[in-house]
Protein backbone atom coordinates (compact mmCIF):
# COMPACT_ATOMS: atom_id res chain seq x y z
CA UNK A 1 0.00 0.00 0.00
CA UNK A 2 1.43 3.41 -0.87
CA UNK A 3 0.53 6.76 0.57
CA UNK A 4 -1.39 7.92 -2.51
CA UNK A 5 -4.32 5.82 -1.26
CA UNK A 6 -4.27 7.49 2.16
CA UNK A 7 -3.22 11.14 1.73
CA UNK A 8 -5.73 13.95 1.26
CA UNK A 9 -5.58 17.23 -0.62
CA UNK A 10 -7.88 18.88 1.96
CA UNK A 11 -6.00 20.59 4.78
CA UNK A 12 -5.93 23.71 6.94
CA UNK A 13 -3.35 26.33 6.01
CA UNK A 14 -2.34 29.81 7.13
CA UNK A 15 -0.03 32.44 5.66
CA UNK A 16 3.42 32.82 7.19
CA UNK A 17 2.52 36.38 8.26
CA UNK A 18 -0.54 35.24 10.29
CA UNK A 19 -0.42 35.99 14.03
CA UNK A 20 0.09 33.03 16.34
CA UNK A 21 -2.97 34.19 18.30
CA UNK A 22 -5.06 33.53 15.20
CA UNK A 23 -3.36 30.15 14.73
CA UNK A 24 -4.40 29.18 18.27
CA UNK A 25 -7.97 30.09 17.41
CA UNK A 26 -7.84 27.88 14.31
CA UNK A 27 -6.78 24.91 16.45
CA UNK A 28 -9.62 25.67 18.86
CA UNK A 29 -12.23 26.02 16.11
CA UNK A 30 -11.25 23.26 13.67
CA UNK A 31 -9.09 20.92 15.81
CA UNK A 32 -6.71 19.90 13.00
CA UNK A 33 -3.78 17.54 13.53
CA UNK A 34 -1.54 20.27 12.19
CA UNK A 35 -1.65 23.48 10.17
CA UNK A 36 0.33 23.96 6.97
CA UNK A 37 2.13 27.32 6.74
CA UNK A 38 2.67 28.83 3.28
CA UNK A 39 4.69 31.82 2.11
CA UNK A 40 3.35 33.33 -1.13
CA UNK A 41 1.63 29.99 -1.83
CA UNK A 42 4.89 28.06 -1.31
CA UNK A 43 5.16 25.46 1.45
CA UNK A 44 7.01 26.88 4.48
CA UNK A 45 6.37 24.34 7.24
CA UNK A 46 3.88 22.83 9.69
CA UNK A 47 2.65 23.97 13.11
CA UNK A 48 1.26 21.45 15.59
CA UNK A 49 -0.78 22.08 18.70
CA UNK A 50 1.98 20.70 20.91
CA UNK A 51 4.40 23.26 19.47
CA UNK A 52 2.06 26.07 20.47
CA UNK A 53 1.76 24.71 24.00
CA UNK A 54 5.51 24.28 24.45
CA UNK A 55 6.36 27.65 22.92
CA UNK A 56 6.89 30.82 24.93
CA UNK A 57 6.42 32.97 21.83
CA UNK A 58 3.90 35.80 22.14
CA UNK A 59 0.61 35.67 20.23
CA UNK A 60 1.59 38.75 18.21
CA UNK A 61 4.49 36.86 16.60
CA UNK A 62 4.08 35.58 13.06
CA UNK A 63 3.37 31.96 12.18
CA UNK A 64 6.66 31.55 10.32
CA UNK A 65 8.53 31.90 13.64
CA UNK A 66 7.06 28.60 14.83
CA UNK A 67 6.61 26.71 11.55
CA UNK A 68 8.61 23.48 11.45
CA UNK A 69 10.30 23.16 8.09
CA UNK A 70 12.08 19.93 9.12
CA UNK A 71 8.86 17.87 9.15
CA UNK A 72 9.45 14.98 6.72
CA UNK A 73 8.32 15.54 3.14
CA UNK A 74 6.33 12.60 1.84
CA UNK A 75 6.14 11.53 -1.80
CA UNK A 76 2.80 10.25 -3.07
CA UNK A 77 4.38 6.92 -3.97
CA UNK A 78 5.93 6.25 -0.54
CA UNK A 79 5.20 2.93 1.19
CA UNK A 80 2.90 3.18 4.21
CA UNK A 81 5.45 1.53 6.50
CA UNK A 82 8.15 4.02 5.51
CA UNK A 83 5.75 6.92 6.09
CA UNK A 84 4.85 5.57 9.54
CA UNK A 85 8.53 5.57 10.41
CA UNK A 86 9.02 9.12 9.10
CA UNK A 87 6.08 10.47 11.14
CA UNK A 88 7.30 8.84 14.36
CA UNK A 89 10.92 9.87 13.89
CA UNK A 90 9.84 13.35 12.90
CA UNK A 91 7.75 13.65 16.06
CA UNK A 92 4.69 14.76 14.09
CA UNK A 93 1.13 13.61 13.48
CA UNK A 94 0.88 15.32 10.10
CA UNK A 95 3.27 15.73 7.18
CA UNK A 96 3.11 17.40 3.74
CA UNK A 97 2.71 15.20 0.69
CA UNK A 98 4.43 16.31 -2.50
CA UNK A 99 3.88 15.42 -6.13
CA UNK A 100 7.29 16.18 -7.52
CA UNK A 101 8.16 19.62 -6.11
CA UNK A 102 4.52 20.68 -5.69
CA UNK A 103 2.65 20.49 -2.39
CA UNK A 104 -0.25 18.15 -3.11
CA UNK A 105 -1.78 17.57 0.32
CA UNK A 106 -1.10 16.03 3.72
CA UNK A 107 -1.06 12.65 5.39
CA UNK A 108 -2.06 12.19 9.02
CA UNK A 109 -1.49 9.61 11.69
CA UNK A 110 -5.24 8.93 11.84
CA UNK A 111 -5.52 8.32 8.10
CA UNK A 112 -2.78 5.69 8.23
CA UNK A 113 -4.32 3.92 11.22
CA UNK A 114 -7.74 3.87 9.57
CA UNK A 115 -6.21 2.33 6.43
CA UNK A 116 -4.54 -0.54 8.32
CA UNK A 117 -7.15 -0.97 11.07
CA UNK A 118 -8.25 -4.50 10.14
CA UNK A 119 -4.66 -5.74 10.19
CA UNK A 120 -4.19 -4.61 13.80
CA UNK A 121 -6.32 -7.56 14.97
CA UNK A 122 -3.15 -9.71 15.13
CA UNK A 123 -1.46 -7.56 17.78
CA UNK A 124 -2.36 -7.28 21.46
CA UNK A 125 -1.96 -4.15 23.56
CA UNK A 126 0.65 -5.71 25.86
CA UNK A 127 2.96 -6.23 22.88
CA UNK A 128 3.36 -2.53 22.10
CA UNK A 129 2.18 -0.26 24.95
CA UNK A 130 4.51 1.98 26.96
CA UNK A 131 4.87 0.78 30.54
CA UNK A 132 6.86 3.79 31.79
CA UNK A 133 4.25 6.35 32.85
CA UNK A 134 4.52 9.88 34.25
CA UNK A 135 1.52 10.76 36.43
CA UNK A 136 0.12 13.76 38.31
CA UNK A 137 -1.69 14.09 41.62
CA UNK A 138 -5.14 15.69 41.64
CA UNK A 139 -3.88 18.74 43.53
CA UNK A 140 -0.81 19.31 41.32
CA UNK A 141 -1.02 22.66 39.54
CA UNK A 142 -1.22 23.30 35.83
CA UNK A 143 2.29 24.72 35.72
CA UNK A 144 3.65 21.38 36.90
CA UNK A 145 1.64 19.57 34.23
CA UNK A 146 3.09 21.79 31.50
CA UNK A 147 6.62 21.21 32.79
CA UNK A 148 6.11 17.44 32.86
CA UNK A 149 4.77 17.46 29.30
CA UNK A 150 7.74 19.49 28.08
CA UNK A 151 10.43 17.64 30.01
CA UNK A 152 9.22 14.19 28.95
CA UNK A 153 8.19 15.17 25.41
CA UNK A 154 4.75 13.56 25.87
CA UNK A 155 1.19 14.63 25.14
CA UNK A 156 -0.84 13.22 28.06
CA UNK A 157 -0.59 12.69 31.80
CA UNK A 158 -2.80 10.35 33.85
CA UNK A 159 -4.00 11.92 37.11
CA UNK A 160 -4.19 9.77 40.23
CA UNK A 161 -5.86 10.41 43.58
CA UNK A 162 -4.25 10.27 47.02
CA UNK A 163 -4.55 6.47 46.96
CA UNK A 164 -2.74 6.21 43.64
CA UNK A 165 -5.90 5.22 41.76
CA UNK A 166 -6.69 6.56 38.30
CA UNK A 167 -8.86 9.68 38.52
CA UNK A 168 -8.50 11.53 35.22
CA UNK A 169 -6.32 12.61 32.31
CA UNK A 170 -4.75 15.90 31.24
CA UNK A 171 -3.51 16.37 27.65
CA UNK A 172 -1.77 19.07 25.65
CA UNK A 173 -5.06 19.64 23.82
CA UNK A 174 -6.89 20.26 27.12
CA UNK A 175 -4.30 22.84 28.17
CA UNK A 176 -4.22 24.57 24.77
CA UNK A 177 -8.02 24.70 24.72
CA UNK A 178 -8.13 26.15 28.25
CA UNK A 179 -5.45 28.75 27.40
CA UNK A 180 -7.37 29.95 24.32
CA UNK A 181 -10.63 30.29 26.27
CA UNK A 182 -8.82 32.16 29.07
CA UNK A 183 -7.28 34.64 26.62
CA UNK A 184 -10.62 35.18 24.90
CA UNK A 185 -12.25 36.02 28.25
CA UNK A 186 -9.47 38.45 29.02
CA UNK A 187 -9.88 40.19 25.69
CA UNK A 188 -13.55 40.68 26.50
CA UNK A 189 -12.64 42.11 29.90
CA UNK A 190 -14.43 39.37 31.82
CA UNK A 191 -11.71 38.27 34.28
CA UNK A 192 -8.48 40.22 34.22
CA UNK A 193 -5.50 38.46 35.75
CA UNK A 194 -6.61 34.97 34.68
CA UNK A 195 -3.38 34.37 32.79
CA UNK A 196 -1.30 34.99 35.91
CA UNK A 197 -3.44 32.62 37.96
CA UNK A 198 -3.81 29.95 35.29
CA UNK A 199 -0.59 28.10 36.15
CA UNK A 200 -1.73 27.72 39.78
CA UNK A 201 -4.97 25.98 38.82
CA UNK A 202 -5.20 22.38 40.18
CA UNK A 203 -5.28 19.82 37.39
CA UNK A 204 -8.36 18.34 39.07
CA UNK A 205 -10.32 21.37 37.80
CA UNK A 206 -9.57 20.66 34.13
CA UNK A 207 -8.80 16.95 33.81
CA UNK A 208 -10.98 14.62 31.75
CA UNK A 209 -12.87 12.01 33.75
CA UNK A 210 -13.70 9.19 33.57
CA UNK A 211 -10.69 7.96 31.58
CA UNK A 212 -10.87 5.60 28.61
CA UNK A 213 -8.93 2.43 29.44
CA UNK A 214 -7.85 -0.80 27.77
CA UNK A 215 -6.36 -4.04 29.10
CA UNK A 216 -3.20 -5.66 27.79
CA UNK A 217 -5.07 -8.74 26.58
CA UNK A 218 -7.28 -6.79 24.16
CA UNK A 219 -6.31 -6.32 20.52
CA UNK A 220 -4.69 -3.19 19.14
CA UNK A 221 -7.56 -2.99 16.64
CA UNK A 222 -10.00 -2.70 19.56
CA UNK A 223 -7.80 -0.06 21.17
CA UNK A 224 -7.61 2.10 18.03
CA UNK A 225 -11.36 1.79 17.48
CA UNK A 226 -11.89 2.95 21.06
CA UNK A 227 -9.59 5.94 20.46
CA UNK A 228 -11.50 6.90 17.32
CA UNK A 229 -14.87 6.55 19.06
CA UNK A 230 -13.82 8.63 22.08
CA UNK A 231 -11.83 11.21 20.11
CA UNK A 232 -8.72 10.49 22.21
CA UNK A 233 -5.16 9.91 20.97
CA UNK A 234 -4.29 7.54 23.82
CA UNK A 235 -5.68 5.12 26.38
CA UNK A 236 -4.56 4.17 29.86
CA UNK A 237 -3.59 0.49 30.04
CA UNK A 238 -4.92 -1.22 33.17
CA UNK A 239 -4.61 -4.75 34.58
CA UNK A 240 -7.46 -7.08 33.65
CA UNK A 241 -10.29 -6.63 36.13
CA UNK A 242 -8.88 -3.43 37.65
CA UNK A 243 -9.68 -0.26 35.73
CA UNK A 244 -8.25 2.13 38.33
CA UNK A 245 -4.60 0.96 38.36
CA UNK A 246 -2.22 2.51 35.82
CA UNK A 247 -0.04 -0.12 34.12
CA UNK A 248 0.92 1.99 31.12
CA UNK A 249 -0.17 4.11 28.19
CA UNK A 250 -1.04 3.16 24.63
CA UNK A 251 -1.05 6.01 22.11
CA UNK A 252 -1.66 6.24 18.40
CA UNK A 253 2.06 6.88 18.03
CA UNK A 254 2.79 3.53 19.72
CA UNK A 255 0.56 1.84 17.15
CA UNK A 256 2.17 3.75 14.31
CA UNK A 257 5.57 2.65 15.60
CA UNK A 258 4.45 -0.99 15.50
CA UNK A 259 3.85 -0.64 11.77
CA UNK A 260 7.59 -0.07 11.31
CA UNK A 261 8.70 -3.35 12.91
CA UNK A 262 10.65 -5.54 10.50
CA UNK A 263 11.48 -9.23 10.23
CA UNK A 264 14.96 -8.57 8.91
CA UNK A 265 18.05 -10.14 10.49
CA UNK A 266 19.30 -6.73 11.64
CA UNK A 267 17.57 -5.17 14.63
CA UNK A 268 15.07 -2.47 13.79
CA UNK A 269 15.97 0.84 15.47
CA UNK A 270 13.72 3.88 15.45
CA UNK A 271 14.76 7.33 16.63
CA UNK A 272 12.30 10.05 17.65
CA UNK A 273 13.63 13.60 17.14
CA UNK A 274 16.44 12.33 14.95
CA UNK A 275 17.44 15.95 14.21
CA UNK A 276 18.99 16.13 17.69
CA UNK A 277 21.76 13.70 16.66
CA UNK A 278 25.10 15.51 16.44
CA UNK A 279 28.29 13.47 16.86
CA UNK A 280 26.53 10.09 16.84
CA UNK A 281 24.80 8.48 13.84
CA UNK A 282 21.90 6.06 13.45
CA UNK A 283 24.35 3.25 12.63
CA UNK A 284 26.42 4.06 15.74
CA UNK A 285 23.27 3.79 17.86
CA UNK A 286 22.20 0.53 16.24
CA UNK A 287 25.67 -1.02 16.67
CA UNK A 288 25.89 0.04 20.34
CA UNK A 289 22.47 -1.42 21.20
CA UNK A 290 23.26 -4.60 19.27
CA UNK A 291 26.51 -4.98 21.25
CA UNK A 292 24.56 -4.93 24.52
CA UNK A 293 21.92 -7.31 23.20
CA UNK A 294 24.50 -9.78 21.85
CA UNK A 295 25.84 -10.35 25.36
CA UNK A 296 22.56 -11.99 26.32
CA UNK A 297 21.79 -14.59 23.67
CA UNK A 298 18.59 -15.73 25.37
CA UNK A 299 17.03 -12.27 24.98
CA UNK A 300 15.52 -11.67 21.55
CA UNK A 301 15.02 -8.00 20.66
CA UNK A 302 12.31 -7.30 18.12
CA UNK A 303 12.50 -3.52 18.10
CA UNK A 304 14.48 -0.68 19.66
CA UNK A 305 13.18 2.85 20.10
CA UNK A 306 15.41 5.79 21.04
CA UNK A 307 13.71 9.05 22.03
CA UNK A 308 15.73 12.26 22.31
CA UNK A 309 14.50 15.53 23.82
CA UNK A 310 16.35 18.80 24.29
CA UNK A 311 16.43 20.97 27.42
CA UNK A 312 17.08 24.70 27.45
CA UNK A 313 20.23 24.30 29.54
CA UNK A 314 23.52 24.49 27.59
CA UNK A 315 27.22 24.03 28.29
CA UNK A 316 29.49 26.00 25.97
CA UNK A 317 26.72 26.00 23.40
CA UNK A 318 25.97 22.25 23.64
CA UNK A 319 22.38 21.49 24.71
CA UNK A 320 21.44 19.18 27.57
CA UNK A 321 19.83 16.12 25.96
CA UNK A 322 17.54 13.56 27.58
CA UNK A 323 17.73 10.11 25.98
CA UNK A 324 15.46 7.12 26.48
CA UNK A 325 16.14 3.69 25.00
CA UNK A 326 13.32 1.17 24.97
CA UNK A 327 13.63 -2.42 23.76
CA UNK A 328 10.69 -4.66 22.90
CA UNK A 329 11.90 -8.19 23.56
CA UNK A 330 10.67 -11.72 24.14
CA UNK A 331 11.03 -10.86 27.84
CA UNK A 332 8.84 -7.79 27.71
CA UNK A 333 9.86 -4.13 27.54
CA UNK A 334 13.20 -2.93 28.91
CA UNK A 335 14.24 0.72 29.10
CA UNK A 336 17.14 2.93 30.08
CA UNK A 337 17.28 6.72 30.39
CA UNK A 338 20.05 9.26 30.74
CA UNK A 339 21.03 12.89 30.31
CA UNK A 340 24.14 14.60 29.04
CA UNK A 341 25.42 17.51 27.03
CA UNK A 342 25.07 16.39 23.42
CA UNK A 343 23.21 13.38 22.05
CA UNK A 344 26.25 11.07 22.15
CA UNK A 345 26.82 11.56 25.90
CA UNK A 346 23.11 11.29 26.73
CA UNK A 347 22.78 8.10 24.67
CA UNK A 348 25.79 6.47 26.34
CA UNK A 349 24.41 7.19 29.82
CA UNK A 350 21.03 5.74 28.81
CA UNK A 351 22.74 2.70 27.25
CA UNK A 352 24.62 1.99 30.49
CA UNK A 353 21.35 2.16 32.44
CA UNK A 354 19.69 -0.11 29.87
CA UNK A 355 22.38 -2.76 30.28
CA UNK A 356 21.99 -2.71 34.06
CA UNK A 357 18.22 -3.15 33.65
CA UNK A 358 18.82 -6.06 31.27
CA UNK A 359 20.97 -7.77 33.91
CA UNK A 360 18.17 -7.39 36.46
CA UNK A 361 15.84 -9.30 34.12
CA UNK A 362 18.01 -12.44 34.01
CA UNK A 363 15.99 -15.42 35.08
CA UNK A 364 12.62 -13.94 34.16
CA UNK A 365 10.59 -16.41 32.13
CA UNK A 366 10.39 -15.39 28.46
CA UNK A 367 7.09 -14.24 27.08
CA UNK A 368 5.64 -15.75 23.91
CA UNK A 369 7.75 -14.72 20.91
CA UNK A 370 6.43 -12.08 18.58
CA UNK A 371 5.49 -13.98 15.42
CA UNK A 372 5.34 -11.10 12.95
CA UNK A 373 1.70 -11.58 11.94
CA UNK A 374 1.21 -7.84 11.53
CA UNK A 375 4.09 -7.59 9.08
CA UNK A 376 2.76 -10.40 6.95
CA UNK A 377 -0.68 -8.78 6.94
CA UNK A 378 0.78 -5.47 5.82
CA UNK A 379 2.79 -7.15 3.06
CA UNK A 380 -0.44 -8.58 1.70
CA UNK A 381 -1.94 -5.09 1.19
Amino acid sequence: MNIADIATDEFVQVDSDERLGKVRSVFERENPKGIVVTDEEEYAGVITERQLLQSHIEDDAKANVLARSNVPRIGRDEDVRDVARMLVEGGTKVAPVFEGETLWGIVTEDAILEAVLENLEVLTVDQIYTDSVVTLQEDDHLGKAINYLRENDISRLPVVNENGRLAGMVTTHDIADFAVRTMERQQKGDRSGDTDRMLDLPVYDMMNAPVETITGEETVKTAVERMFESGYAGLVVTPDGDDTSVAGILTKTDVLRALTFTEEQSMDVQITNIDFLDTVSRSDIQDAIAEVVDKYQDMQVHHAHVRLSEHKERLRGTPLIHAQIRLRTNRGQIAGTGEGYGSDTAFRVALDKLERNVLELKGIRADKEYEGQLLRKLDEL
